[in-house]
């Protein structure tokens, strides 16, 4: 399998899904603000929407979109319980935390990376973000993972986009919870690995 990323997007998420499944893959890096491969390739030519994630199975199907991607990475590994067993209740669960991080928090801070963002949109932004961040935050009350005590890719891709606090300015002392969430998730060897290989820790 190809991953093809760019260091610290949302394509981390499924980066952090393959080392915790323990597949094999070759990570490609494709910029997002130069689409050039390292081979000197357009990515526009394997992915022509031009956004990173992109898994390239072992047979060519390309499967795009982090959700669909993590979720594909879990059903191969079982064993791992990355995800909940296709189904259950449980998964239904798991997607309903994907599709919330994906529409309400990852796409609000969207703006947030744009320097063109009129103030009062940005303003809009993280204020929307606050909202949803202390509710995440008493969800993690009492729990080690979004779904219990099992880490899942629900997880792996809440992680990722609350990385992005820090850069944009969004302040998260506020939520304890997360913050401790967020220590304990950062220090899995999966998501060093991952967060190593993008070049985001030494």
């Amino acid at each position: 399998m190809k991953l093809y990323y760019s260091a610290g997007a949302c394509s981390l998420s499924p980066h952090i899904a393959l080392h915790e499944a323990g597949l094999a893959f070759e990570a490609v890096l494709a910029p997002t603000k130069t689409h050039k491969l390292p081979d000197g390739g357009d990515y526009y030519a394997v992915n022509p929407l031009g956004y990173v994630p992109l898994l390239e199975l072992d047979n060519g199907v390309r499967l795009r979109e982090g959700p669909a991607i993590v979720q594909y990475i879990a059903d191969q590994v079982p064993e791992k319980k990355l995800a909940p067993a296709n189904g259950t209740l449980e998964r239904y669960q798991l997607q309903s935390w994907l599709t919330f991080i994906g529409t309400e928090i990852h796409k609000t801070f969207s703006p947030l990376f744009n320097p063109a963002t009129p103030a009062e949109t940005r303003a809009g932004s993280v204020d929307k973000l606050a909202n949803r961040l202390k509710w995440v935050d008493g969800e993690l009350a009492g729990k080690q993972y979004l779904m219990g005590d099992q880490f899942t890719v629900a997880d792996g891709y809440l992680f990722t986009v609350t990385n992005w606090a820090n850069p944009t300015g969004v302040d998260l002392s506020a939520f304890t919870n997360l913050l401790t969430w967020r220590a304990r998730v950062g220090a899995r060897p999966a998501v060093v690995a991952a967060m190593k290989a993008e070049g985001l820790l030494k």
